[in-house]
């Protein structure tokens, strides 16, 4: 293994030094086509993703959204399949050996390439981590064990539902970060309430000394920046695939996500300095 499989490990470190939040960018791996998406996925990291992560097109993504579901659906039309999107991560390590990837998706299509073979080939392309939605803590003999082996990170996702109870078993073999899925329902729902998220993020970092990063429903940069204040690190999917989909041409689609990913990384970079100089004013004596 390289010394790049602390990369996960030292982003967040870095971003911890800085005193400022992470962008973490999806993009559905082939979508709307296999270059147009390589192209979206080499330009992330300088328009300001802090880690990435790609999608596996599956054809009944449960978890998602009608945006990422529509992704997934163009990818698979346009020939996506695991190999393909292996490739992206090899093409994206060719240019860059720092920007943490993790593939994010559902347990059938490592399943169907078989998992050993699957993590092999991850290892082998530069993957620093898993989300695999659909494959709670109590299968972890299937990949999750597996994948630590490999020194791939296993992230795992937390709720609003996740309780005293159940978090503990959430949080046992997970590495890289939590991701906290801040609102019930699927991908692209609601705006969460920074109030209530951050009550929430004060909880569990009480059992946890893992980065939390935080998605579902956050899709301005606006609302990035509220919780990029006390997250440490904000999760975009949606609408950058509403990019993508909305998008008159491919070359536009890139456009796009390149633009609405360097407006949020604008808002995260500056949300601690907004947070600090809201709370240094004095208020007023009348």
């Amino acid at each position: 293994m390289t010394n790049s499989q602390n990369r996960i490990e030292r982003r967040f470190a870095e971003l911890k030094a800085a005193d400022r939040a992470g962008l973490v960018t999806f993009i559905s791996a082939g979508d709307p086509d296999y270059d147009t998406s390589l192209e979206i996925l080499l330009a992330l990291p300088e328009a300001g993703a802090d880690v990435i992560e790609l999608g596996m097109p599956f054809s009944d993504p449960m978890a998602d959204g009608p945006s990422i579901q529509a992704a997934s659906l163009r990818a698979l039309n346009a020939g996506q399949d695991m190999h393909k999107t292996l490739a992206m991560v090899r093409a994206l390590r060719e240019r860059d050996d720092d920007t943490p990837l993790i593939l994010m998706g559902y347990y059938n299509p490592i399943h169907c390439m078989g998992v050993g073979h699957f993590l092999e080939q991850a290892a082998d392309a530069g993957v620093d981590g898993l989300i695999v939605v659909d494959l709670p803590p109590e299968h972890d003999a299937e990949l999750c064990r597996p994948a630590r082996a490999r020194h791939i990170d296993f992230i795992r996702l937390a709720t609003p539902t996740t309780d005293a109870r159940r978090l503990p078993l959430v949080l046992h073999n997970a590495s890289g970060f939590l991701y906290y899925v801040s609102s019930t329902g699927v991908t692209g729902a609601a705006a969460p309430s920074a109030e209530r998220v951050e009550e929430e993020l004060n909880t569990i970092r009480g059992h946890t000394d893992l980065p939390i990063g935080v998605g579902f429903g956050i899709r301005t940069p606006e609302q990035a920046e509220r919780i990029a204040r006390f997250a440490d690190a904000v999760v975009v999917g949606s609408a950058l695939t509403d990019c993508i989909g909305d998008a008159s041409q491919p070359s536009e689609a890139t456009r796009q996500v390149v633009n609405l990913t360097r407006s949020l990384a604008e808002a995260v970079s500056n949300a601690r300095g907004t947070r600090s100089v809201q709370e240094r004013k004095t208020p007023e004596v009348g």
